[in-house]
């Protein structure tokens, strides 16, 4: 079966997707001996496929897929290498597949994160709206109801009209600080902390609690473990829901 070359690439666990495609406009990919074009696609079965001169074939055919949920502490960069030498997830989790973090969590957040080499679970877990994102927040006193309303609706940032949101209030201590349930259906760059500077209530802490159907209220801050047969079945499903009800609107229009 023919499949796009940066899903193959993906699914050999040697980068992302968006990696893999820039790996293709550099000229660094290969089918069958000829460099390889953005949307061509390819049969990991019977062609050739070289990243760097590498051929990734036999990688495919041993590939051994690895899920991990990390409780990641304050501190930690969600990347596989730092050009500063700053800490990353990649220094908490070991494995000898390689591995890398799937979505962004900031610096200074804390909470969970999936590790993997499955670049199809990889793409799903990226795109907007499939697995919402749960967190909690703590944020500089106490946000009216109308400026909460405002963000919930998705507030116009930078530019870019946000999706809504959903935020239910945990705690409240008058003139001093407020405790938030948020669940986000995308995921941009900062985008909790850059919501609430926007209505004058800074983040003070800010943990990501559930990643679609997957949450550990049990593993330690710094601490991972295997993500269950389930839990991959779990999250893989609800995308597989989400696709056939949309292939049905389709075809209902």
């Amino acid at each position: 079966m023919k499949l796009k070359i940066q899903k193959i690439i993906a699914d050999a666990g040697i980068c992302s997707r968006r990696k893999a495609e820039e790996l293709i406009k550099e000229g660094l990919v290969t089918v069958n001996g000829k460099t390889a074009k953005i949307g061509e696609r390819a049969d990991p079965e019977t062609d050739y496929i070289k990243v760097r001169g590498k051929l990734i074939n036999p990688i495919l055919k041993k590939k051994k897929y690895i899920y991990y949920l990390l409780n990641k502490p304050v501190g930690y960069l969600c990347t596989v290498k730092d050009p500063s030498h700053r800490p990353t997830v990649m220094d908490l989790v070991k494995s000898r597949e390689r591995i890398y973090p799937v979505g962004r969590l900031d610096m200074m957040s804390s909470g969970l994160v999936i590790l993997t080499n499955d670049g199809e679970l990889a793409n799903l877990l990226t795109k907007a709206g499939k697995h919402p994102k749960k967190y909690l927040v703590k944020v500089k006193g106490n946000p009216t109801e109308k400026q909460l309303k405002r963000l919930r609706q998705g507030i116009l940032l930078d530019g870019e009209k946000l999706a809504p949101c959903e935020i239910n209030v945990r705690k409240i201590k008058p003139e001093s600080y407020t405790w938030l349930e948020v669940i986000l259906y995308q995921g941009k760059n900062r985008q909790i902390r850059r919501m609430f500077d926007a209505i004058f209530h800074p983040v003070l802490k800010l943990k990501r609690i559930a990643i679609g159907p997957i949450s550990d209220r049990g593993l330690p801050v710094g601490h991972y473990r295997e993500l269950t047969e389930k839990e991959v079945m779990e999250l893989k499903n609800v995308m597989e829901n989400k696709e056939t009800k949309g292939e049905k609107k389709s075809k209902r229009k």
